[in-house]
């Protein structure tokens, strides 16, 4: 066979059957047919670097394409720095002697276009080798069989970046033993040892992420929070880990949780920000995205006029990275992002530095990543020249012509490709000891085998921090937080605010916010309730509540609950808990006491001054005539009425309790019942003396002053009944000033006796002195000159308007807080007055008569019982004549000569 025979019907025979058993593949995986892809120019571009192992490489070059276009623009940080670094790391490796020694690395770099579908479609590359394909019925024109070159072998993958996409890809590699060890992939799904059993990864999974932001946003006292999510694995399952674990630890509640459609459309995140403020408490946003999701969420919040509102929390794929949020620095101020913990790696920079289209041609974006980084235009063959770009010139200088950071997960793809050669290095110690280059045993390399060695590495990283897998291929968390920062900074940019392994290190004093403000915002769904009110729980929301505050004597129990004080306390002003009810008593200096007081005293003044003129002139005819035994009677019980005033102001204490109770009614007792005998002796004289000229019985002073004591025998009985049934004591009651106002309430301090015992201890006075009344009612047609009847007449009848007045006074104040006040007020007045009235109307005449018109007090004639009679029967008759000549409208005057 010729050289071009063998060029051409082979190769024509080994890519037939390549598409044959890829093509079927795909359709398994997937269910369509990646011929419409293979039409539009999309057959695999990739990076092929010559070596005894070969490992596999998957990087997003490019971004995601627009509808029907599977790539997108070159990706400068995210997929040529981390590519570069996998070069920089072989290149390391290929070079130290003391790992894999005399064994050559290589590598086959495809690009993912940041897509899952077309980076599993790439992916299918590395799993050729191990396809067993049938060539029995290929023929050279000849008829000899053909010479089909055996394709590489890819013992491992590095990759991929994104979850979605490491997913995908780790099912099929799955298939064919194939480990493969992420730099970037984060999704907690991936821990699932029993579905990704060849799946490790150099970064912590989302969980660790998702714990340590749960203790950022607690950290910052937050607890009502919204989620917003890609589409794909990385997103929703970050979202879900950190949704369960907030569960898990309570305390903190989810306002919204949303998610961006993997193909969002126009107008999509206006509405997504619109959502966000249906609960715009929540300022907190934990958001789980891409790069280019992020950039268009901040754009979204800006043209909504948002900005400093939202208090972003951003995972890893945000990062410290600056593409997310270039042009839209004002709305990121203040976020917080989290990092695996890294460091930037000298040795990288500068070879990264040094790269240029010269001595860098094995990296077939690198002319894309050129153009990108300069701003200019390259001529390159099938590409239309740009006039409107400049030229370039092939001189320019990364880091010296353009801007240049290294990009957050270089270290982690130095240390993917180290985890490999580590396992590879000592699983050729292992089955080939002492063997220069790649023995027997490991050729090929079974994958099984190599995952085992994968899993059991244990050495320092390219930022000196350890490198190891647990038992699902995870590596421990370790974060860096930081917090993009613009106010007061001469460099705005990312700051390192704390750290996270295991456990939160924050250093809130480091934190700024919006406008340089230093104190951390609120993201809450209910403020704390003031003192003295309580949370009203919103249902279904533990973290949200109303504030209802404990009203009239109630006091905050716990945060939940209201409770009553007890019956002789009052809340405090805060509400927070009870103060003893302050005692109060009716004070001397009260306006209340005041004028009962005053009146008291000038009633006793009075009623001294009449008892002393009476003993004075004691012998005199109208001291003599009034009846001088009653009168004493009469005026001492005037005398204790007066008294009872001080009684009723003093402090309550036991013994002014049981002299409450004597002489509260006993004054009045035995004033009504002199008054009493005084005018039944007058009824029955008279009436006696209509019927017989012999005088009635029990008409002596002697008889008067034992009927009048008799009368007050029973007040006194009932009394000291009281006494022994009840003894006298003080109480403190406190319902009676309880106004709805706590803050005025007060606890009186008085004597045992209700409103009804009061009133039955006067009761019997107001017998005697309702019968007295009746009495002067029927001797009202004795002639004057004979009696005291019509002076006690007139006197009852005050006595009782009074009285009638004081009983709708003393009961319409019941409800009254200044019920004590104005109920002892009332009573004592009353009583001073009926006992003014009294004194005024029998005594003062008399006194009068004596001081000022001595001549008047003289000795009258005498008269028998029998003229007395007469001159009342006459007065009788001439009343009745009279009342009966005005009947029949004649008017004569009626002689009072007599």
């Amino acid at each position: 066979m010729t050289s071009e025979a063998r060029s051409s019907h082979p190769c024509c025979c080994t890519l037939t059957g390549h598409q044959t058993w890829l093509q079927l593949l795909w359709v398994l995986l997937l269910g369509i047919s990646p011929v419409s892809l293979a039409q539009q120019g999309t057959q695999p571009q990739s990076i092929k670097i010559e070596g005894d192992i070969t490992l596999g490489g998957l990087f997003p070059v490019h971004s995601r394409g627009p509808a029907g276009v599977p790539c997108g623009d070159v990706k400068r940080e995210k997929g040529i720095h981390r590519l570069e670094a996998m070069l920089y790391a072989l290149d390391q490796i290929n070079s130290d002697p003391d790992l894999l020694p005399n064994i050559t690395l290589g590598a086959r770099i495809l690009d993912t276009c940041s897509r899952d579908t077309y980076a599993l479609e790439q992916s299918l590359t590395f799993v050729q080798a191990l396809i067993q394909k049938d060539n029995s019925d290929v023929r050279c024109s000849n008829g000899e069989p053909p010479i089909i070159p055996k394709p590489e072998r890819v013992v491992g993958v590095i990759g991929a970046s994104g979850s979605s996409v490491s997913i995908m890809v780790a099912n099929v590699l799955r298939l064919f033993a194939i480990p493969q060890i992420s730099y970037a992939s984060t999704a907690p799904e991936l821990s699932d040892n029993s579905r990704y059993e060849f799946f490790s990864r150099v970064v912590p999974p989302d969980s660790y992420q998702a714990q340590a932001m749960v203790d950022i946003v607690k950290a910052m006292g937050w607890n009502y929070v919204s989620t917003l999510a890609s589409e794909g694995n990385y997103g929703e399952s970050g979202v879900d880990a950190f949704l369960q674990i907030s569960r898990e630890a309570g305390g903190l509640c989810i306002a919204q949780s949303i998610k961006i459609p993997r193909e969002p459309r126009p107008g999509e995140f206006d509405k997504i920000i619109k959502r966000l403020m249906e609960t715009s408490n929540a300022r907190g946003v934990i958001i789980f995205a891409n790069e280019d999701d992020i950039k268009r969420v901040l754009q979204a919040a800006k043209k909504a006029n948002l900005t400093g509102h939202f208090l972003f929390v951003g995972s890893d794929s945000w990062g410290a990275k600056s593409s997310p949020i270039q042009d839209q620095e004002e709305v990121a101020e203040g976020a917080v992002t989290i990092l695996p913990k890294r460091a930037s790696i000298d040795g990288f920079d500068q070879y990264f530095t040094s790269r240029s289209l010269e001595n860098n041609r094995r990296n077939i974006w690198f002319a894309e990543f050129w153009e990108d980084d300069f701003k200019c235009k390259l001529t390159r063959p099938g590409i239309k020249y740009d006039p409107s770009r400049r030229k370039c010139t092939g001189d320019e200088r990364i880091s010296q012509d353009s801007q240049y950071e290294q990009e957050g997960k270089v270290q982690f793809v130095i240390d993917a490709v180290y985890a490999m050669a580590h396992a590879l290095h000592s699983m050729h110690l292992d089955l080939c000891p002492g063997y220069m280059g790649v023995c027997e045993k490991m050729d090929p390399v079974e994958g099984r085998m190599l995952l085992q060695y994968i899993r059991s590495v244990n050495f320092n990283g390219s930022a000196g921090t350890g490198v190891m897998f647990n038992e699902n291929g995870d590596a421990p968390g370790r974060y860096d937080i930081f917090q993009y920062q613009m106010s007061n900074v001469s460099n705005p940019g990312y700051k390192d605010i704390g750290q996270w392994t295991n456990h939160l290190r924050l250093n809130p004093e480091e934190m700024q916010w919006s406008g340089g403000d230093r104190r951390i915002p609120d993201s809450v769904c209910s403020f704390p309730c003031e003192p003295g009110e309580r949370k009203k729980m919103v249902k279904g929301v533990p973290c949200c509540w109303h504030c209802e505050l404990c009203d009239g004597y109630q006091y905050l129990l716990d945060e939940f609950s209201c409770d009553m004080c007890p019956f002789d306390m009052r809340p405090l002003p805060n509400r927070t808990g009870c103060r003893p009810t302050p005692i109060i008593k009716l004070e001397w200096s009260s306006p209340w006491a005041i004028i009962p007081v005053f009146l008291a005293i000038l009633g006793i003044l009075a009623t001294t001054g009449v008892i002393g003129t009476f003993v004075r002139f004691n012998d005199t005819p109208i001291v003599r005539a009034s009846g001088r035994e009653l009168s004493y009677v009469l005026l001492t019980g005037i005398f204790l009425i007066y008294l009872i005033t001080f009684l009723m102001i003093a402090e309550p204490s036991v013994a002014v309790c049981a002299f409450r109770r004597l002489l509260l009614g006993l004054g009045m007792c035995i004033s009504y019942a002199a008054m009493l005998t005084k005018t039944n002796r007058i009824y029955r004289i008279f009436e006696q003396g209509k019927k017989s000229v012999t005088p009635p019985k029990f008409i002596s002073p002697t008889s008067q002053l034992i009927i009048t004591f008799i009368l007050i025998s029973v007040q006194l009985l009932g009394v000291f009944i009281w006494f022994g049934v009840m003894p006298p004591h003080t109480i403190i009651d406190y319902e009676e000033q309880k106004p709805p106002n706590p803050e005025f309430a007060r606890g009186v301090l008085k004597c045992d006796m209700s409103d009804l015992s009061l009133m039955l201890c006067l009761s019997y006075s107001i017998v005697l002195m309702i019968t007295c009344t009746v009495y002067a009612i029927k001797s009202r047609g004795v002639p004057e000159t004979f009696n005291e009847a019509k002076p006690i007449g007139f006197t009852m009848y005050t006595t009782c308007i009074i009285w009638l007045a004081f009983v709708p006074i003393f009961f319409g104040t019941a409800q009254s807080t200044e019920k004590m006040f104005i109920q002892t007020t009332t009573l004592t007045v009353s009583m001073s007055l009926s006992a003014t009235v009294s004194l005024g109307m029998l005594y003062i005449p008399k006194v009068y008569v004596i001081i000022f018109h001595p001549e008047q007090n003289v000795q009258k004639r005498k008269r028998s019982f029998k003229a007395v009679v007469q001159a009342a029967t006459v007065s009788t008759h001439l009343s009745m004549k009279s009342s009966e000549k005005q009947n029949g409208e004649s008017k004569i005057e009626p002689d009072r000569s007599q």
